[in-house]
């Protein structure tokens, strides 16, 4: 279970790092959309934009719903809270590490300002 965990971790990251899915991603957050207006504002093939949906949803971060012909893409943004989480977890790290550097820092301040108006 954990290695599923670290595996779809790093699938959320490998879909997060490339600008054009990250593009994909904003615009597919404000509603569902067709393959083809979600390719509009890019300047690549159809088929490059479907690696780059099957990316996507390989994350689980895209939905795609086939009716006919018409394929709709749609945001799962669930997989994303495990990326929250790994951060929030760093983020606590280096907030204790930037509050001992600062403490370090105003008590050489200190130090420095006692020597001074001796």
């Amino acid at each position: 279970m954990v290695n599923n965990q670290a595996e779809q971790l790093d699938a959320v990251f490998h879909a997060l790092a490339d600008p054009t899915r990250r593009a994909m991603i904003a615009r597919l957050a404000q509603a569902p959309c067709g393959i083809t207006e979600l390719a509009a504002p890019f300047d690549m093939t159809l088929a490059a934009i479907s690696k780059h949906i099957k990316v996507l949803e390989g994350a689980g971060l895209v939905v795609r719903s086939i009716q006919g012909r018409n394929h709709t893409c749609q945001l799962d943004a669930r997989p994303m809270l495990g990326g929250i989480e790994w951060l929030r977890h760093y983020e606590q790290f280096w907030n204790q590490r930037l509050d001992a550097l600062t403490a370090a820092l105003l008590a050489e301040d200190q130090a420095a300002d006692s020597k001074t108006n001796q």
